[in-house]
């Protein structure tokens, strides 16, 4: 088994997540989103991204608008729906739940036998 591919794994797992917490206060686009996560040293291409925008989108979570940029052609800034925030508030109790059982075992002494 390779570490790479569980590595890899683990951050698809908490993608979404981490995405729609980027979301939660301002609309971006896709080079603010991630920049964000990169700075996180969570590392996603754009290959992997735009599916994964589209998806959330397709599922009621996010929406965009298009706006004109003086550096280029105009941008598509994501932003959380409605549906996108009640979500990512239950994503929020979740990862905390998760978060807090991980570290509880992940801590615990290894029992001798």
């Amino acid at each position: 088994m390779k570490i790479e591919n569980t590595k890899a794994q683990m951050r698809k797992g908490v993608l979404e997540f981490c995405i729609l917490s980027v979301l939660k206060d301002d609309d971006a686009y896709v080079a603010e989103i991630l920049s964000t996560l990169k700075d996180a040293k969570l590392l996603v291409v754009e290959g992997t991204i735009y599916p994964l925008l589209t998806r959330l989108k397709n599922a009621g979570l996010l929406n965009y608008r298009w706006e004109e940029s003086t550096s280029g052609p105009p941008r598509k800034y994501y932003g959380l729906t409605e549906t996108g925030k009640l979500f990512l508030k239950e994503l929020d109790t979740t990862w905390s739940e998760l978060h807090n059982a991980v570290t509880i075992v992940t801590s615990q002494k290894t029992p001798k036998k």
